[in-house]
């Protein structure tokens, strides 16, 4: 990977999302065929992943951007720890292994999902209008992106549907920071994974980041009416 042999003595970090976005673009271009951007979509994770991959898309000449909009199931102990994840159809990665270390009953799971599920749909609704659904047509090559991937939960449920609905060609996961272990489960879903950064003291994506600033629903509606025009 990029900088890894550097990484493993101090810690590198991204200026931004806008800066990762660009060195991130870089690294995947070679494996996006010319002749391929025009039917080629990016996707990106709301928020976040959505500035990611506005920027990955602008600096590949690939015309078509959507958004996807997975959410991650918690642990009722700790909801910053994910156990999995959800689409609205009910696409699920569940984390087996976590869920049954934290002895997270079913009953509690079910309810995380309809949870989950509830926030999406206010989330679609918000964005629906701005929401052009290229994701509708049918692409050869797409390339799934977010600004980091912890455990990669939200990914791979998104990959999951992704595969299973559009049926692309040639499926990329692109993010510019992801620990090994968590590299080696998106590989799993997908035909080709891209990083730029896989450090092994991982603890955060906003640790490699000099500015994770939040993003708000309307930074990613900017982009995609910036999009539409």
């Amino acid at each position: 990977m990029i900088f890894e042999r550097i990484s493993r003595n101090f810690q590198l970090r991204f200026k931004d999302r806008v800066s990762a976005a660009s060195i991130l673009a870089d690294t995947t271009r070679s494996s996006v065929r010319k002749e391929a951007k025009n039917d080629a979509l990016v996707f990106g994770i709301p928020r976040g992943g959505v500035i990611t991959a506005d920027i990955v898309a602008t600096r590949l000449s690939i015309p078509n951007l959507d958004i996807i909009i997975p959410r991650k199931l918690t642990d009722p102990d700790n909801k910053e720890q994910a156990i999995g994840s959800i689409m609205e159809d009910g696409t699920t990665y569940l984390d087996e292994q976590q869920i049954r270390y934290a002895g997270i009953s079913l009953d509690y799971i079910e309810k995380e999902k309809q949870t989950q599920i509830e926030e999406i749909k206010r989330r679609t609704d918000i964005y629906h209008s701005k929401i052009r659904r290229f994701g509708d047509a049918v692409s050869n090559t797409i390339i799934l992106v977010d600004d980091g991937a912890a455990t990669g939960a939200t990914a791979i449920a998104a990959a999951r549907w992704i595969r299973k609905v559009l049926r692309p060609t040639f499926f990329i996961i692109a993010v510019p920071v992801a620990p090994k272990e968590t590299v080696r489960l998106l590989e799993g879903e997908c035909d080709l994974v891209k990083v730029v950064m896989s450090p092994t003291n991982f603890r955060s994506v906003g640790r490699f980041y000099q500015d994770f600033s939040a993003v708000t629903d309307e930074q990613v509606i900017s982009i995609l009416n910036k999009r539409n025009q």
